[in-house]
């Protein structure tokens, strides 16, 4: 550990240890020359000796230095200095994705759908300088605490190129882990898509899909075991959510999103249309992809490239089966019972039968060189025109449009790609001339998408009223509705929130505030009371008394104990409990547990057997026949 006060490369003064990896400790640190704070990553000292770790480390750096993303953690600098190998990095103060997992136990749907967006937008973003991330993971995203979510630690990542994918048995945390990583294949982006799927499961059911005693039996099941629809446990996500989590954690990578992009594109529909069938992916809740065309990437075209048929009809009955390719179990029947027909009847086939199965061979041959020829042209630009090559969504900066008439503004639009639509109302405006633009959306500055339509405003230049927000804390929402129109204020819902102290339905607060001078016409929003917050029943079995008490007062329940023997259970620790476990209760419930008192002893009285017979004797004591001998009874 480095010592508070200590100055890397003349510049970086360490302020303190944050948090620690593998093999890195991350220490807050300030850039004297820039007058800034940053989070400066140091190598440990056990791996500063070895040259493969330094590599490694040093590979972070490269892979993340070129990514300058809103929602990726920027690397600024990397160095050596007194033996101590750091990479300075942007600081961002808040929590990770899986404290916030566990903090919250599950996110909602709509949650969980924008922290998505923003971190497939992050890794959309190393995947276009062709970096694959390899350890996605919620405890590798972080969201700040305005809100924005960022991707962090390019630790184990690989650098690819368009025409090749560098393998490596290096693998992220197993729990997140895509099939072809766990077994030690080909990892490309769908492996991150994988890893983002499952991130997804974690955040709306709160807890991973598959869990195991050992990281080999988490791999076996991501390799062996289909995931249950987070559905069956969320009663309430959204079809469209479901759909979009359960295409991305396919055991086959072809079924799975290609790319970011069309993942994104399906995120965001989410948000407008959460229950909405537009998601196309086999085996994904049902629905089918039979009909789309699948891109052959570059290395399964080597393959076909690559493959010879023999000129003869005889078959090796030793072939040998290439493990690594995910098939269906109806495709692998097939295989073996056309194998099995081809090894009876080799030397059966019809002439003509043979005729033609050389000419679909000729045929199949044409169209895979077709295939190759198109693949080719097209990488050459050949084919490229309107229609035939998807471009990259163009992200547009919305204008401030706020003070100009309407010819004003769409002169402001021209070249920016940006629409412009007049709302068919007018408001009061203190601020605005009639005719001019008064508000817009999307506000300026904003980001969006090319071809994005601005809705405006006009002021009617009249003088706009202004009233004080009315008070209506711990009202009943519709009574707070329509004492809100009553002063001519607009209704906005914000997210409901749980409360001990405001009853259910009832509101907690309102913004702006009770007494706030406002126009008429503002928006405000009020947040409603979920009632107070269910405490979640903790498993108190095999724990002692006293942390089985601990456990209900920390969970905000009350305890009442018991005692009873077991001969399985140890004494002192608790044999069975009233709620189940994981069960959702009021705060104060009671939960009565059994603590065991160990083997019952039992006492029994032995009779006198002086000057009996070894017959009598164990008549008189048939319940120790087999512990007692003749030779003892005497």
């Amino acid at each position: 550990m480095i010592k508070e006060g200590v100055v890397l490369g003349k510049r970086y003064e360490i302020l303190g240890r944050i948090g620690s990896g593998g093999m890195a400790d991350v220490y807050k640190g300030k850039d004297h020359k820039l007058n800034r704070y940053v989070a400066i990553k140091v190598l440990k000292s056990d791996y500063r000796s070895d040259q493969v770790f330094i590599k490694k480390f040093l590979s972070e750096a490269q892979a993340a230095a070129g990514l300058m993303h809103p929602n990726v953690v920027n690397v600024y600098d990397v160095g050596q200095d007194r033996g101590l190998y750091y990479m300075v990095m942007e600081l961002v103060e808040g929590i990770t994705l899986k404290d916030y997992i566990e903090k919250k136990g599950r996110i909602s749907p709509k949650e969980a759908v924008s922290i998505s967006i923003q971190m497939v937008s992050g890794l959309q973003a190393a995947h276009n300088h062709h970096i694959i991330h390899r350890d996605i993971k919620p405890q590798n995203i972080i969201i700040s605490k305005d809100g924005k979510v960022k991707v962090t630690d390019f630790g184990i990542a690989r650098a690819t190129t368009s025409t090749q994918t560098i393998s490596t048995s290096v693998m992220g945390s197993v729990h997140y882990t895509s099939p072809e990583q766990a077994r030690g294949g080909v990892v490309d982006e769908k492996s991150d898509i994988y890893s983002i799927g499952i991130t997804m499961y974690e955040m709306v059911t709160g807890h991973v899909p598959f869990d195991g005693d050992s990281t080999v039996s988490v791999a076996l099941k991501h390799l062996q075991e289909e995931i249950t629809s987070p559905a069956e446990e969320v009663s309430d996500l959204p079809y469209s959510l479901e759909c979009i989590i359960m295409k991305c954690t396919q055991k086959n990578p072809a079924r799975r999103y290609h790319d970011c992009a069309s993942l994104l594109v399906d995120l965001k529909r989410s948000l407008v249309d959460p229950d909405g069938d537009f998601v196309f992916a086999a085996g994904a809740a049902g629905a089918a992809d039979s009909d789309r065309t699948v891109v052959m990437s570059t290395e399964e075209l080597e393959q076909v490239q690559g493959r010879r048929y023999s000129d003869d009809n005889d078959y090796d009955d030793d072939e040998d089966y290439d493990d690594d390719e995910y098939d269906d179990d109806d495709s692998d029947a097939d295989d073996r019972r056309y194998s099995d027909r081809k090894r009876r009847g080799k030397n059966n086939v019809n002439p003509d039968t043979k005729r033609i199965m050389k000419i679909l061979m000729i045929v199949a041959g044409v169209v895979v060189a077709l295939l190759i020829l198109f693949l080719v042209g097209s990488a050459a630009g050949f084919f490229s025109g309107p229609g035939l090559t998807q471009q990259e969504e163009e992200m547009v900066s919305v204008p401030d449009l706020r003070g100009m008439t309407e010819e004003e503004a769409r002169r402001e639009l021209e070249g920016t790609g940006l629409g412009l639509k007049v709302s068919n109302e007018t408001q009061p405006s203190n601020q605005y001339e009639e005719g001019e633009i008064m508000s817009q959306d999307p506000a300026p500055d904003q980001e969006v998408e090319a071809h994005t339509t601005i809705t405006v405003v006009l002021s009617s230049g009249e003088e706009a009223k202004t009233v004080q927000v009315p008070n209506v804390v711990d009202r009943s929402e519709a009574e707070a509705e329509r004492t809100l129109q009553a002063a001519n204020l607009t209704v906005v819902q914000g997210e409901a929130q749980y409360s001990d102290s405001i009853a259910e339905g009832n509101v907690i607060s309102s913004n702006p505030a009770a007494g706030t001078e406002v126009e008429e016409g503002t928006e405000v929003t009020i947040v409603v009371s979920l009632g107070a917050e269910p405490a979640t029943v903790p498993s108190l079995r095999g724990k002692t008394a006293s942390e089985a008490q601990s456990a209900l007062q920390n969970a905000g329940l009350n305890g009442s104990s018991s005692e009873e023997y077991s001969d399985s259970v140890p004494a002192g620790q608790v044999i069975s409990q009233s709620i189940s476990a994981g069960k959702q209760v009021d705060k104060g419930t009671t939960v009565e547990y059994v603590v065991s008192r160990g083997p019952e002893t039992k006492y029994v009285t032995v009779p006198n057997l002086i000057g009996r017979t070894e017959s009598e004797a164990r008549q008189d004591l048939p319940w120790k026949k087999e512990l007692l001998s003749a030779s003892r009874l005497t």
